[in-house]
This record gives structure tokens, sequence and C-alpha cells, in this order.
């Protein structure tokens, strides 16, 4: 397969879910013009990062985004394309972020059998240790970043996965040096001086310096909001993965992003190794947020990607159920009010219900599920379809879709 085949690829996987956005639909214009002349200048190493859009996003918490434009974010699913096969053989299988497979739900299970192990089923005592670290993102060092990128791809440890790579055609057009200018150009770009702000400053207030880009030091932090983020953000800590893992031999341990937490039965045991934590993270740049420390005997539970996990049973966030409430009301608000649905605005609905009624129904939630549906309010979905009997999913009626 040649780059230029791989670039329409990439094309196709950006814009997944961003069909109807302002840039997707610009760059639509033309679109394989303008992937011919993205391929010229990959390959002629002309390509130049653009401009982002900053702004700021309250929920779940606040937080501040720089969306790529949307010609960037092709690159940043085609350095993906090269680079994960690597990255996947190098990552532990307990980092939970960004990856096929291992996702939120991988991340839940395993939390909760780990959990089980380590106090035989709920009969031994044991303990949760679960950290967070300190504005992450940007706290993350470029020039560190790039160096671990280079020493896990060109690594002799990782040749058959560059061999299956090769094989597919992938590396014998965009070869390491090419590929690695594009990685550089990508990490070492700094969007704040080159961004369109999407809202107004005040936007900023109360946001915590750790937390934004414009504070950020030199040659640190991530833009959150791409996907080379999301992936690089599990590249900078796989060494830290595999210190606990192997050099302190840490089996029950699983981590996602920057939230982390490691089960053991000595709770003075947890005590030395959060030192021996902080020990090795600040060799990265980076240090343990002093306030979310967090110790307790197995029995309290610990919260850990949208549920609260404990002895036997796992419960859904208060935030996902919050969420889920404040979307089933304002459906029924909407409908009520005789609002007018397309076709299209029902298909996003259906998609947006069964992709909670999906996750939790995962966890023991079917009487929440059937109370905010049937009770709290008139149902008023039936005019456009009916609900599975187990909850899980809204089917609409074949005359609507």
């Amino acid at each position: 397969m040649e780059l230029k085949n791989n670039i329409f690829q990439a094309y196709y996987e950006a814009r997944k879910n961003k069909r109807h956005t302002r840039n997707q639909l610009l760059f639509e214009i033309e679109y394989e013009s303008k992937l011919l002349a993205l391929y010229s200048e990959i390959k002629n190493g002309t390509y130049k990062v653009g401009k982002s859009i900053a702004f700021i996003v309250e929920e779940p918490v606040k937080r501040e985004i720089f969306a790529a434009d949307f010609r960037d974010r092709i690159v940043h699913h085609l350095l993906f394309m090269y680079i994960n096969p690597i990255l996947e053989s190098a990552f532990i299988e307990d980092s939970y972020s960004c990856r096929k497979g291992r996702g939120t739900l991988f991340g839940i299970q395993r939390a909760y059998e780990y959990l089980s192990k380590v106090s035989h089923n709920f009969t031994r005592n044991a303990y949760i240790l679960k950290l967070d670290i300190q504005g992450y993102f940007m706290n993350i060092n470029k020039n560190i970043l790039l160096s671990k990128l280079r020493t896990t791809i060109t690594s002799q440890k990782y040749i058959e996965s560059r061999r299956k790579i090769s094989d597919d055609n992938l590396d014998g057009i965009l070869d390491y040096d090419a590929m690695f200018n594009l990685l550089e150009l990508v990490i070492k770009n700094d969007p704040t001086n080159n961004c369109f702000i999407k809202g107004s400053l005040s936007d900023w207030e109360e946001l915590p310096e750790s937390k934004s880009l414009f504070k950020a030091s030199p040659h640190c932090g991530l833009p959150i909001g791409n996907l080379t983020s999301q992936l690089f953000s599990n590249v900078y800590l796989n060494d830290f993965d595999h210190y606990i893992k192997e050099s302190l031999g840490l089996e029950y341990y699983g981590r996602y992003v920057d939230d982390f937490y490691i089960f053991h039965s000595d709770k003075n045991y947890l005590k030395y190794i959060l030192s021996e934590c902080k020990k090795f993270l600040l060799q990265e740049g980076l240090e343990i947020h002093p306030k979310k420390i967090y110790l307790q005997h197995y029995a309290k539970g610990f919260q850990f990607l949208g549920v609260y996990i404990k002895p036997h049973r796992i419960y859904i966030g208060k935030r996902t159920a919050g969420k889920f409430k404040k979307m089933i009301y304002a459906y029924k608000k909407q409908t009520e009010e005789n609002q007018h649905y397309s076709a299209e605005d029902l298909r996003k609905m259906r998609a947006v219900l069964n992709s909670y009624l999906g996750l939790m129904s995962h966890y023991k939630t079917y009487r929440l599920r059937y109370n905010l549906i049937f009770k709290k309010a008139p149902n008023v979905f039936d005019q456009y379809g009916f609900f599975s009997n187990d909850l899980k999913k809204i089917v609409l009626y074949p005359n609507l879709n």
C-alpha cells in the first residue's frame, strides 16, 4: 500500500464523527486534490502544521481544548497508522487509553478482577492506592517524549513489529527519518502561537494554570483534543508502567492516561510504593497530585473510569448517571413541546440513547434506566420507537429510519 493510499485512508478515518464540522465540510470540497497536495508536502518535507482552534469546555470538568485543523487531523491519523502497531507491542496490558480492545470497559473489569484477586475474593485484608498526576498533559516534556518514541520504535526488541509494518509496505514509502521529522513537527508545534480563540478570554478564568498550554513551561505540554496527544500520553508513561510491573514486581496495577491504581495486601508497603512513584515521576518532570492520593481498605471501594468499584458490585458514577438523567429529560421536554425531528435527528437521538444504555447495561442500573424512561415522566419515545426488554437499546420504527 503506497503512502498516497494511506493518506486517503487516514482522511476517511479523520472524518468519522466529523462529517458535519465546518473544517471537514470545507476540506471535502475537492478533497482529492487537497489530499494529493498533502501527499506531496509530506514526501517533499514541506508540510507545516496549521492553525488550531482554542476553546474551553465545562463538562465533565473545565478544561482547555486545542482542536487541530482538519488537514492536520489527517496527518495525526496517518502517523497513528504507522507507529501504533509498533507501540502496541511495547505497552503493558494494563494501560487502557486509546487502545483497541482495552478501553474503559476493559479497564473497569480488569480493576474489579484485580481487587477480587488481591483480597482472595474479598475475604482477606487488602488496600487500594489510587493516584493522579498533576497537570499531566501540560507537563509532558516534548524532548523527553521524542527520545522515548525514538527508543521504542527503533529498539531491537520490537523488530518483529517493524517487520510486519514493512511487509505491509508502510515504512517502505515513508522512511524512518521522514516519519520522525513528521513526528517532531507535530510534537514540537506550539498551538498557542497559531490559534483562533473561540469564545471569550474570560472563559479561561478559574482554569488552573496547570491545565493550560498558555501557562506551560518551555518545551512542555501537549494539546488536549488530538489523537496523537492521546497516543503520546501512553508513550510518556510506558517506562513508568514497566517500572511498576517489572522493577517493583507489582501485579495489581492499571492506568488510564494519568489516573492509576495499585493494590496490595500490605498498607505500609503501598506507602513505600507511593514514595518510589514520586521519585520516578519526578525524573520525568511529573508530580503526583497531592490532593488526589487515595489509600484505603478495599471495603471502601474506589472511583475509576466513571464507576465506583466495591466488593461484589460496580456502581455507575454519579456524573454519568446525572448526564443520562439530564439527557433523557431534555429529549422528553423537546418532544412534549412538539419539536420536529428529522430522520437524521432521530438517528442521532438513537445513537446517544444507545450509547448510554449500552454503557449502563454493564452495571446494576436497570431500575435507574426503567424509572427515568418510564416513571419520572411520561414515556414520549414510543412515537419514535421501542426499547428492548432489557433496556439496552432503543429501536426506531422502520418508517422513521
